[in-house]
């Protein structure tokens, strides 16, 4: 079976209108794909720059598959979280990032954005916390679902991944 190895790590965030900020992550893929080793989801640390600076995470991410077709190639899934003064946490952008398909290190900026509902909901979720979340995190990245959904965009999620391709060119793959 061809291999991919994904070791690299969530830099961190920035451009996010809140500051005091924490990532959830997982990865998805598909039925071809086997996880071999590492973990398929984490979380950050909050981390609380100054305003307007970006928030540094260092996360590490190591991933290890094993695949036998290239359909359901691994993406990051993002969710990130305002942590404020009362303790509660508030999502403020969902993103997502194909795992990259040619070996070597790559920087990656991830574009998130977040649903947004009527002005009441976001009156009370500025009060209450919680924010608006999707019922299916997988809209994320279901482009077809996803256009009936009113939304705002977020921040970006920076990552630094390097990827390790393995037997590939035993089938017939070219990278």
């Amino acid at each position: 079976m061809a291999e991919v190895h994904v070791i690299g790590q969530i830099v961190g965030a920035s451009e996010f209108p809140e500051n005091d900020l924490f990532c959830k992550w997982e990865a998805h893929f598909g039925p071809a794909w086997k996880r071999l080793q590492g973990e398929v989801s984490g979380q950050t640390q909050v981390d609380c720059p100054a305003s307007g600076e970006m928030a540094y995470f260092a996360h590490p991410i190591d991933l290890h598959f094993a695949t036998r077709g290239l359909q359901g190639w691994p993406k990051l899934h993002f969710e990130v979280f305002h942590y404020d003064w009362a303790g509660r946490s508030s999502l403020v952008g969902y993103g997502f990032a194909h795992v990259p398909s040619q070996p070597g290190l790559h920087k990656i900026d991830c574009v998130t954005w977040r649903p947004t509902g009527s002005f009441m909901d976001e009156v009370s979720s500025k009060f209450v916390g919680g924010g608006i979340q999707l019922k299916r995190p997988d809209l994320v990245y279901e482009l077809h679902d996803r256009r009936n959904v009113h939304s705002t965009a977020g921040g970006k999620v920076h990552l630094e991944l390097s990827v390790i391709l393995r037997n590939f060119d035993k089938f017939g793959v070219e990278c």
